[in-house]
């Protein structure tokens, strides 16, 4: 009598891999690089100056948007320049390791990387959108142009024609997405005949043509007026629903954590002081620091005064002058 036939196991499901990984990130100015030289083993000595950034802990997964706050020259934007190797001239990472979408960002990629691996990381594996859409546009070329020689760059042929998908098709379907109804038009004019807002919609598309994985959105409200906000806000969250994008928001905005962000990392004096699920940090902050900007954040929008310890007694995205719902995360 033969044994009755078994069901194979499935292979178990991979977990997906996250778009972002910062494990012990540190900054250091590259003149005390420099001086603290080496040891006589050849190895490089602790360095006396404290990092510019560091340590750094922080993980974007796919779908979800994480939002990075914190005072003026705290070292966001240095942090945001360290995940794709675009460090100024100056500042170099010490220690720690970043990994975009799976991929080792070398710590020296800013200083001599092969400029193919640059192209995949910044073209392929994450996209940067900066706070004034303006300076990252030539004038003199048109929109078309620019999407034109981004997909030159970053696109792979097509596998046997050696050809490229055709890319007015490409930019005409991103553009629809983020909003534009005449997308020709928007590819004939210039950066300097379109707002602010519209711009940053523009870099927003560059982002979806690419299809990255890992956005990052360096304050990419702080120099639109309120309704072109409250519209680059809602874009941001419905390519995140829609492309499964991972989304590193930097903010000074509370109401714009509690509106857009899963988690929220609060950065004070180079250092991540403490991160945590939004809801969570928002009702219970265990930072001194945290606790005194939320208290801050009430103040300003006349709400609830907090608690004794500065503990805030009402979510940040009540606040009358936030432009988002009145809750965090997403439906």
């Amino acid at each position: 009598m033969t044994a009755p036939a078994t069901a194979p196991v499935p292979a178990p499901v991979p977990a997906p891999m996250p778009a972002l990984t910062v494990r012990g990130l540190e900054l250091r100015r590259s003149a005390h690089v420099a001086a603290a030289g080496t040891g006589s083993n050849g190895d490089t000595p602790p360095l006396a100056a404290p990092p510019l950034v560091g340590p750094v802990d922080l993980a974007v997964e796919r779908g979800q948007v994480v939002c990075l706050v914190g005072p003026s020259g705290c070292g966001k934007s240095l942090t945001c320049m360290s995940l794709l190797g675009m460090l100024p001239d100056g500042v170099a990472r010490t220690a720690g390791t970043i990994r975009v979408n799976g991929q080792a960002v070398d710590g020296q990629a800013a200083y001599g990387a092969p400029p193919e691996q640059l192209r995949l990381l910044r073209g392929r594996g994450a996209a940067y959108v900066l706070q004034n859409p303006a300076s990252c546009f030539d004038p003199v070329f048109t929109i078309g142009t620019h999407f034109q020689e981004t997909l030159a760059a970053h696109l792979p042929t097509t596998p046997g024609s050696g050809t490229r998908p055709d890319w007015r098709a490409a930019a005409r379907a991103a553009l629809r997405e983020v909003g534009f109804d005449d997308a020709d038009a928007i590819l004939r004019h210039y950066p300097f005949q379109m707002s602010g807002g519209m711009l940053q919609r523009v870099m927003i598309a560059l982002a979806l043509v690419l299809d990255v994985p890992l956005l990052i959105a360096d304050e990419p409200t702080t120099d639109l007026d309120l309704p072109s906000q409250a519209r680059v806000l809602d874009l941001l969250d419905q390519v995140r629903r829609t492309r499964n994008m991972g989304i590193l928001l930097v903010t000074h905005d509370l109401s714009v954590a509690a509106r857009m962000a899963d988690r929220m990392a609060v950065m004070r004096h180079g250092r991540v002081v403490e991160q945590g699920d939004v809801r969570e940090l928002f009702a219970a902050p265990r930072h001194p620091y945290t606790r005194a900007l939320l208290a801050a954040h009430h103040r300003l929008y006349g709400l609830c005064p907090p608690h004794g310890d500065d503990a805030p007694t009402q979510h940040p995205a009540t606040a009358p002058a936030a432009t988002a719902p009145a809750a965090a995360g997403h439906p």
